[in-house]
């Protein structure tokens, strides 16, 4: 007992030395708003609206409530803090390696066999994706109720009843819940009825497997029929079927799954080929590791081959070994059973592979390893302190990597930028990186990224509405409405190109067609909130300002931390001369995005009109340090400290707007008053 807790330290320790720097890492724009910190329902906290939606939706494309729930959990608690949030996943990671370590232990007796199979999970690098990205608490969660069910398994093995029966069926039922990979986990029931269990009428149970000899299966006294043991499994199975249907069904009406003209039935499947043999190259040199492998327009044959070989060759050896070393096929037939649901045959999405795939599949490969290896030294007499020494420099190997790894996921730029440097044609990541950019300022490499892009996937929308995005932040409205209006063509129904269309037409004084874009947005998508915020605004513009505050409150119960929502309707209060409610909402959108430079601006506005001219000030320096190139906040503090008798400070901030837009007359106009004065002065 006091070796096993000593091993289950150990690897606590090691986990976390491996995993702790994902503290540190940002939310990663690549699902994780989708996932947490863009979903009003998660942020809208646990209560009783929040788990209906959880049990109801099918945002994401999948139904997976329990995980719904745990990011919901997760904001009650640590709210947008990345912190929180990635250190429950690593928690759950531990834990899954724990409870592995246990499950075997407990089905073979071989105690450093075990160990060793839960310190490759815990510690392989390819399962750092699913750890580091939050969006992947899926994926550990629904491992957890994998292990429980395996544990409940074994203890209805040792005594069958009913109870114990309904525990592993419940457990499995819950793993359902939180990710439908989990549909094939009835038929790594029956392997484990095989190997160890030794269920099928053979005997590779806990004595057999603690010696270093060959485990020879021998027929097992009562042990139950085939046929019993299958039947068995028909409950699970059940649910296994119910799942996928429903799963298909969902994942099909979202538009993720593949029709058989974009991905034909035979590229699919030279793709699982090449997948399953990418896998197994990753697990044993886990170099390149990325956050998406785009599908590729043509797999080489020669590749193809090469796949169909390796996986013969593996077949072929562990068939022949069926009998004398069980553990083979079933560490085998795991690996490739368990990777069927994500392996290609039905493609959802853009990828050939994911590293995410293999968070339950590769424990099989780690069982071939480690009751393999063992056996294949036999009695040597170096073989303890060789395999030591192997498993020492495997782990440590393991952990350093993994470290390594945890680092490409610190921010989503930096993940971007690593993926593209080890994949081509990658459009989707140039996608995403340029969707960062754009956040940084940067727009003219986000336009390169995107063009890159497009030249790709010319009919992707999603690249066409962030391209318009870019364009128009630099002033390219017709090039940007040209863009937008091409992919309505191919996708009418996407509001945020409506939105986005919307608001470029805005800002060409196009009202009438503008608001007609933003009503179309919320009648294809009525909880949008951006929709509703720039709607609202456009309704100001015209003088519609009670339907525009409705769109903003209502974009306000939506998303209370909305700090767009309430800039916007802090501002339409302003402009009403509303100041009170005005400046709580403004400050209301400071506290929720402190960089928000225009919100400061307009606060500095109000104050000064309230009297508060100190508070202005404040607030105008920090917009000026934010964005020092703004004219309009340069002018306006100009003005407050011309009123305040600094005519000095005036003059700086009144050349400072002239100087960086020249022709803003009234600027000008205030710099020669000002000057003028400032020269009488000194005159007298």
């Amino acid at each position: 007992m006091r070796l096993k807790l000593s091993i289950i330290l150990v690897l606590i320790a090691i986990t976390l030395a491996a995993y702790w720097r994902t503290a540190n890492n940002e939310f990663i724009s690549f699902d994780d708003n989708d996932y947490v910190y863009e979903n009003t329902h998660v942020k809208a906290g646990l209560n009783l609206d929040s788990i209906r939606w959880a049990f109801t939706t099918t945002e994401a494309a999948n139904w997976h409530p329990l995980t719904w729930l745990s990011h919901t959990a997760d904001y009650q608690i640590y709210g947008m803090n990345p912190r929180g949030h990635h250190l429950t996943s690593v928690f759950l990671h531990i834990l899954n390696a724990m409870l592995l370590f246990l499950v075997f232990v407990r089905m073979t007796g071989a105690l450093w066999r075990s160990a060793f199979v839960a310190a490759l999970f815990a510690l392989h690098p390819l399962h750092v994706e699913s750890v580091a990205w939050a969006s992947e608490r899926k994926d550990v969660l629904s491992a957890l109720f994998f292990m429980l069910t395996l544990l409940a398994y074994h203890w209805y093995t040792e005594r069958p009843g009913a109870g114990r029966y309904l525990t592993a069926f419940v457990t499995f039922a819950l793993g359902l819940m939180a990710k439908p990979m989990l549909v094939t986990l009835p038929f790594v029931l029956l392997l484990l009825d095989y190997w160890p269990l030794g269920r099928f009428g053979f005997m590779g149970g806990p004595a057999a497997v603690k010696s270093a000899e060959r485990v020879a299966p021998k027929p097992g006294a009562g042990s139950p029929p085939a046929s019993r043991l299958i039947l068995e499994k028909v409950p699970f199975l059940f649910l296994s079927v119910s799942s996928c249907i429903v799963t298909f069904y969902i994942q099909n009406a979202g538009g993720t799954v593949s029709s058989l003209e974009k991905a034909p039935f035979a590229d699919r499947f030279a793709n699982v080929l090449t997948a399953y043999a990418g896998y197994l190259g990753k697990t044993f040199w886990p170099g390149h590791l990325v956050i998406l492998y785009p599908f590729p327009v043509q797999i080489e044959i020669w590749k193809v081959a090469v796949a169909v070989l390796l996986l013969g060759i593996v077949s072929a050896a562990v068939f022949l070994r069926r009998r004398l070393s069980p553990f083979l096929p079933v560490g085998w037939l795991w690996f490739l059973g368990t990777l069927v649901p994500v392996i290609g045959l039905v493609q959802v999405g853009v990828q050939a592979m994911a590293d995410r795939y293999t968070y339950i599949p590769l424990i099989g490969v780690f069982l071939m390893i480690s009751w393999g290896v063992p056996e294949t030294l036999g009695n040597w007499r170096y073989r303890r302190l060789a395999l030591a020494i192997s498993a020492s420099i495997i782990i440590l190997a393991c952990t350093v990597t993994t470290w390594l790894q945890t680092g490409h996921w610190h921010t989503s730029e930096e993940l971007y930028r690593h993926t593209l440097k080890f994949t081509t044609g990658n459009f989707t990541i140039m996608n995403s990186l340029g969707e960062r950019l754009i956040k940084q300022g940067k727009l003219d490499e986000a336009i390169d990224r995107f063009h890159e892009a497009y030249r790709l996937k010319p009919d992707d929308v999603f690249i066409q509405n962030n391209l318009a995005v870019a364009l128009s932040r630099q002033g390219k409205i017709d090039e940007a409405i040209s863009q937008l209006n091409r992919a309505l063509q191919i996708r009418p129904d996407y509001a945020k190109l409506h939105i986005n269309l919307g608001v470029a037409l805005g800002l060409q004084g196009r009202s009438d067609e503008a608001i007609g874009h933003l009503r179309e947005a919320l009648r294809l998508e009525p909880d949008d909130t951006t929709a509703h915020v720039s709607l609202g605004n456009a309704l100001a513009k015209q003088g519609l300002t009670d339907e525009a505050f409705r769109h903003f409150r209502e974009a306000l119960r939506l998303n209370p931390d909305d700090a767009a929502a309430h800039y916007n309707l802090g501002e339409a209060l302003a402009n009403q001369v509303i100041l009170d409610e005005a400046v709580i909402h403004l400050q209301e959108a400071l506290r929720l995005d402190p960089s928000l430079e225009s919100a400061h601006v307009k606060l500095g506005l109000v104050l000064f009109k309230q009297g508060k001219a100190e508070e202005a000030i404040g607030h105008y320096k920090e917009a000026l340090r934010l964005k020092p190139e703004d004219a309009t906040a340069h002018n306006d503090l100009g003005g407050i400290l011309a009123a305040r008798g600094d005519l000095a400070g005036a003059v700086d901030h009144f050349s400072a707007a002239v100087r960086i837009s020249p022709n803003f007359r009234e600027a000008g106009n205030n710099l020669a008053i000002v000057s003028a004065a400032r020269n009488k002065k000194a005159g007298q």
